[in-house]
C-alpha cells in the first residue's frame, strides 16, 4: 500500500494481528466510554477499521477534533474480544501509538450526518456533495459507474471498435434541444455550441475511412430536467459503423449490454439475444407507448366500435382503449389513485368499470354501458373478476394515455408484472415525417440524417407520412437507453429529403457543409447508436433519480449548487467575448 499508509480500512484481517500499521482515513465517530478508553470508527474509500483508545495521552490528541477530521493513525493489529461479523475488519481492532490530524474539520455541526446523507433534502445533498459522496452507500454508486464505463469500454474494444475523440467546441446544429452557446474572442460576434451529440462528427469519421468508431461522448443539452434525464451535460455510449445496416447494430448492442445489466445489476437475468422488435406503429396500439416496459404482459384493445355511442360524453366521437387486468383486486381507493395518477402524467382521465361475482357490470362506468353488456363481455372476453381500464381521445391521445394507465395498473397488479429482470426491446420502423404539435407543419419525426426506406424513391413517390426511416429505439425496462438509424449518405437523398419540410439545398450546404461535401466524395453506409451511459447506470443500479449516479449533478433547474454555476462574470470578461448584458427589468 501506498500513500503514507501500510494498509486501507478495509483491508486488515486477524492474520495481521500483532503487526504495527499506518491508517490514514476520516475521523467517522467514537465511543466515548472515560478519559483513557474509547472506540474510534477510522474510514477511508475502502471500509472502516475500529481503533481502540486506551490511554488519556491518546484521548488528549483527539481533544476538540471534530467527527469528519482526516487522521493518521499508527499503532498495533490484535484481535477483538467483541467480534462483529458484519465488517470484514470485524476480527480485529488497532491500538494507537501515534495520531496526528491531517485535515482539521473546524465545524462542530456537519449539514447531515454522512451515513445517512440520503435522508437530507435534495438541494442541501448537491449543496454539500463533496461530503454527501463520503456516503458509503452514495460512494458505491459511483463506483458502480466507473466499473459500468471500464466494461462498456472493454467489450467495444474486443469488437475491434475504436476509441476516438471528437471536438467539445464546434457550431451550432439542430439536435431537437437548446444549444450552450460559447462565445469567440477572436471573431466577434460568432459562436461556438458545446455538441448536442458527436453526430456528425462520427458520420464524418465513417467517411474518413474508419470502420468502428465508439467513445463515452459527453453531450450538452439546454433541456429541462426529470427524473431520467440530467439537465446540462450528460454521456453516451457512442458508436457508428461503416458498411453497416440496422442488424450489424443491433448484433453489437445485443452482445454488449446484456452481460453488463446481468454482472452488474440489481437484477441478475437481461434480455438475450435477439431482442424483441416491435415497429412504433405496434408499440403505440399495443402498449400505448414507443418505449413499453415489457416487464409487464398488459396489452391494449380498441374498444371504438363497441362503447362509441355508449352516451358516455367523453367517448362520443373518439377513439376508445381498454386494458383488461383479471383477478383485480384493488380498492376503490386505489383505483382512484391510478386515475388520479394517470391524469397528472398525461393530462387526459382515465375510466374504469369492473365485473363483479355475478358477472355483471359495475362500478365507474358500468351503467352507460348495461344495454350491451354481452357486446363488451364478448369483445374483451370478460369473465368476473375482471377490471377494465378505459381512456378515450384522438387516437395518439387515447393510446399515449392508455399507455401510462398500463403502467400504473402494471404496477398496481403483481401478477402481471415482472419485477427481478432487464427486458430489452427495439422499437423499429419510425416515420419518417410527423405533423409537429407546436408548427402544425410536417416535420422529421425522428434524425433528419436518417436514410428513408425505399431511399429516393419513396421519397419521390409516397406520401410523407407514409414513409418509414431506418430509425430505431433501444428500450429497457420503460427507459428509452437511445435512438439509433442507419444515416442517410448520400447528398442526393439528403437534400431531397429536407425539400419535403421546405428546406432547400442551400439550406443543407449551410448548416450541414462538412458532412454534405465530405458525402459529395463517396461515403459509405454506415449505421449508429448511443445509449445513455447515465440512464444505464440508473437502471443498473435500480435507482429512480438520475442524479444519484453522478458524481457532481445540477439540481433540476440546472444550476450547479456548490459551485455557484451559472454565476456573473465581470464587465473585462464580457468585453473580451464582445458581449453585452441587456435584461429586462422585472415588473414590479
Amino acid at each position: 500500500m501506498i500513500q503514507s499508509r501500510t494498509h486501507n480500512c478495509g483491508q486488515l484481517r486477524i492474520s495481521e494481528a500483532g503487526e504495527k500499521v499506518t491508517l490514514v482515513g476520516f475521523y467517522d465517530n467514537m465511543r466515548k466510554v472515560s478519559r483513557n478508553l474509547g472506540f474510534l470508527i477510522l474510514r477511508d474509500f475502502y471500509g472502516v477499521t475500529q481503533i481502540v483508545i486506551e490511554t488519556e495521552e491518546m484521548m488528549a490528541k483527539l481533544n476538540g477534533v471534530n467527527n469528519e477530521s482526516t487522521l493518521s493513525i499508527t499503532g498495533i493489529v490484535r484481535e477483538r474480544s467483541s467480534k462483529n461479523a458484519s465488517l470484514p475488519t470485524g476480527e480485529i481492532e488497532v491500538v494507537p501509538e501515534e495520531i496526528k490530524v491531517l485535515g482539521k474539520c473546524i465545524y462542530n455541526e456537519l449539514p447531515f450526518e454522512i451515513n445517512r446523507s440520503k435522508e437530507a433534502d435534495e438541494a442541501t445533498r448537491l449543496k454539500y456533495r463533496y461530503l454527501d459522496l463520503r456516503n458509503p452507500e452514495v460512494k458505491s454508486r459511483i463506483v458502480l459507474r466507473s466499473k459500468i464505463v471500464s466494461e462498456l469500454r472493454s467489450r467495444m474494444t474486443e469488437h475491434d471498435f475504436l476509441e476516438i475523440t471528437t471536438p467539445i467546441l464546434t457550431c451550432s446544429s439542430p439536435e431537437g434541444a437548446r444549444d450552450y452557446l460559447v462565445p469567440s474572442r477572436n471573431h466577434p460576434g460568432k459562436f461556438y455550441a458545446l455538441p448536442q451529440a458527436p453526430q456528425q462528427f462520427k458520420q464524418l469519421l465513417m467517411t474518413s475511412g474508419f470502420d468502428r468508431y465508439f467513445q463515452i461522448a459527453p453531450c450538452f443539452r439546454d433541456e429541462d430536467a426529470r427524473a431520467d434525464r440530467s439537465p446540462g451535460e450528460f454521456y453516451q455510449l457512442d458508436m457508428e459503423m461503416a458498411f453497416a445496416t440496422q442488424e450489424d447494430v443491433f448484433s453489437v448492442i445485443e452482445d454488449v449490454l446484456p452481460p453488463v445489466f446481468a454482472k452488474y445489476g440489481t437484477y441478475k437475468t437481461a434480455s438475450k439475444a435477439p431482442f424483441k422488435r416491435i415497429s412504433y406503429k405496434d408499440a403505440m396500439e399495443r402498449y400505448g407507448s414507443d418505449k413499453p416496459d415489457l416487464r409487464i404482459d398488459l396489452e391494449l384493445q380498441d374498444v371504438t366500435d363497441v362503447m362509441a355511442d355508449c352516451g358516455f360524453g367523453p367517448f362520443e366521437g373518439q377513439k376508445i382503449k381498454a386494458i383488461v387486468v383479471d383477478d383485480f383486486t384493488a380498492t376503490r381507493k386505489v383505483i382512484d389513485k391510478i386515475c388520479a395518477d394517470v391524469e397528472v402524467q398525461s393530462g387526459n382521465k382515465a375510466y374504469w368499470f369492473k365485473v363483479d361475482e355475478s358477472g355483471e357490470l359495475a362500478g365507474g362506468i358500468a351503467k352507460f354501458l348495461q344495454d350491451r353488456k354481452e357486446k363488451v363481455m364478448e369483445a374483451l372476453s370478460l369473465k368476473p373478476g375482471d377490471f377494465v381500464g378505459l381512456t378515450a381521445g384522438k387516437l395518439l391521445d387515447a393510446q399515449k394515455t392508455a399507455g401510462v394507465l398500463r403502467k400504473f395498473l402494471g404496477i398496481a397488479s403483481e401478477k402481471h408484472r415482472k419485477t427481478d429482470c432487464y427486458e430489452f426491446c427495439w422499437i423499429v420502423d419510425f416515420p419518417m415525417y410527423e405533423i409537429g404539435e407546436e408548427s402544425g407543419e410536417l416535420e422529421f419525426c425522428h434524425n433528419p440524417f436518417s436514410m428513408p426506406q425505399g431511399g429516393m424513391e419513396a421519397l419521390m413517390t409516397k406520401d410523407p407520412l407514409d414513409i418509414y426511416a431506418y430509425q430505431y429505439d433501444l428500450v429497457c425496462n420503460g427507459v428509452e437507453l437511445s435512438s439509433g438509424a442507419v444515416r442517410n449518405h448520400d447528398p442526393e437523398i439528403m437534400v431531397k429529403a429536407f425539400q419535403i419540410v421546405g428546406l432547400d439545398e442551400e439550406h443543407v450546404k449551410a448548416k450541414f457543409p462538412a458532412m454534405y461535401n465530405a458525402f459529395c466524395y463517396g461515403a459509405p453506409p454506415h449505421a449508429g447508436i448511443a445509449p445513455g451511459v447515465d440512464r444505464m447506470v440508473m437502471l443498473i443500479a435500480g435507482e429512480e433519480s438520475i442524479r444519484e449516479i453522478i458524481p457532481f449533478p445540477m439540481n433540476k433547474t440546472a444550476q450547479d449548487v456548490m459551485m455557484g454555476a451559472p454565476s456573473e462574470v465581470d464587465e473585462k470578461q464580457l468585453r473580451d467575448v464582445h458581449i453585452k448584458i441587456d435584461i429586462p427589468e422585472k415588473e414590479v
